[in-house]
């Protein structure tokens, strides 16, 4: 058993070469330990495993993603795309696949790997997985399971890039934005603007402008044009957003979008696969046997949770309840199978929205060392898809709904295995 005090030391010894670098700064998030300096070791198989359900899943979010872009407005407005993106989300991608950068939530279960959600616009955790964890693995002298995906990041930002030069889409201008105030935000997308390899500059969201029907950055006195632009910002809060005189500038910018002329990463065949509501309708299309292929039912089957727009559950088996644009878990409860609640989210975010009805399935529970003495947490596995192909993955402990106040835990492979 670890002292506290030993594990606060080594904490440190840790992370301050990080924090003193300016990479990885938020460690700590809201005053609490956010980044755990234990180490969680794992199979090979579980490593291959999760890649495969990664690239298999891709696969059958980027098929349905044509389908619905043909769709009439009542599905968009079921699956909860809200009407100002509705042209921006129905703009064929020059793109081979619909987002640059997506991460897929897992349950470890008896049954195998079962996807939770799809964060196919926004993710984040990028730092962590793609940068931190090697830091932990080379301390610890274990082998990184996220070995050499870093470069993935690089190669995913290029590849864009070169199919949007090929389709004649201007890409001389490139921003990276998010909330500047915001430690985790600002430090992930300066991340990928140094790893993305691109002649760029960070600029934040505050410092974006429409102007004569283009989007421009504030820098200094000066306004420059954007053609490309990376946003770690949310499409449906884009889409309500207004300037202090009311007028709605996030439906501009996603008119400019739908318009061409402005293009953005994630683009928003992105936004369209990250309602939740999107795995009801799939999981409706296996449950009555159309669309799908053999193989395609088989991946849904075996990795995707029965998912519906009403509840189906209710007196015969737990489930849970989850805002279709929800994040962090964020307006999510849980239920038992006679509708008694497990678990419910505290925060005040979310719970507006329309929701989805999910079987509940139980994340795994490991022992960690804190700050604040052993913990006995749930863990979460997140894994990414860039530019259509699995890459690094992320494990998460918390407790049953894995919240904005979880633990970032590190993870390596199990030697001599």
């Amino acid at each position: 058993m670890m002292r506290k005090e030993e594990y606060r030391e080594r904490r440190e010894h840790i992370y301050r070469p990080l924090r003193e670098a300016g990479i990885f700064t938020w460690d700590y998030l809201y005053e609490e330990e956010y980044a755990l300096a234990d180490i969680h070791l794992i199979p090979s198989a579980l490593r291959h495993e999760i890649a495969a359900a990664t690239a298999q899943l891709g696969r059958i979010f980027q098929r349905v993603v044509p389908v619905l872009q043909q769709a009439d407005d009542r599905l968009l407005h079921e699956l909860g795309i809200p009407e100002e993106a509705w042209g921006a989300v129905r703009l064929r991608s020059k793109l081979s696949y619909p987002t640059v950068i997506g991460r897929f939530d897992f349950a470890q279960t008896l049954e195998g790997l079962k996807m939770l959600e799809f964060n196919s616009d926004t993710p984040t955790g990028i730092v962590e997985a793609f940068y931190v964890n090697e830091h932990l693995c080379r301390y610890y002298g274990v082998k990184n399971p996220n070995q050499g995906h870093e470069h993935d990041l690089h190669q995913a930002f290029q590849q864009a890039v070169e199919e949007y030069k090929k389709a004649n889409i201007p890409t001389e201008h490139v921003v990276f934005s998010s909330l500047d105030w915001h430690e985790e935000d600002a430090g992930t997308t300066r991340y990928l603007l140094e790893n993305s390899g691109l002649e760029g500059r960070f600029v934040p969201l505050a410092d974006l402008r429409v102007w004569q029907d283009r989007l421009y950055a504030k820098v200094g006195e000066e306004l420059i044009p954007v053609d490309l632009l990376y946003r770690l910002h949310a499409l449906e809060k884009l889409a309500a957003e207004q300037d202090e005189e009311g007028y709605p500038t996030g439906a501009h910018v996603l008119d400019l979008i739908a318009r061409r002329r402005l293009t953005v990463i994630n683009p928003p065949t992105g936004f369209l696969m990250q309602t939740k509501a999107l795995q009801a309708l799939i999981w409706s299309l296996h449950e009555e046997g159309q669309f799908w292929s053999e193989e395609e039912h088989a991946i849904i089957d075996a990795y995707m949770l029965p998912t519906y727009f009403e509840n189906r559950f209710a007196g015969s088996t737990a489930y849970v309840t989850k805002p279709i644009f929800g994040r962090e878990g964020g307006g999510v409860t849980l239920y038992s199978q006679e509708g008694e609640t497990i678990a419910r989210d505290m925060e005040q975010e979310y719970w507006e929205q329309p929701m989805i009805y999910q079987q509940l399935v139980k994340l795994p529970q490991v022992s960690v060392h804190t700050l604040k003495g052993r913990y006995e947490g749930h863990l979460l596995w997140g894994s990414f898809l860039l530019g259509g192909k699995p890459s690094a993955i992320i494990a998460r402990v918390g407790g049953k709904i894995t919240s904005n106040l979880s633990y970032y835990l590190p993870i390596g492979l199990i030697p001599n295995e």
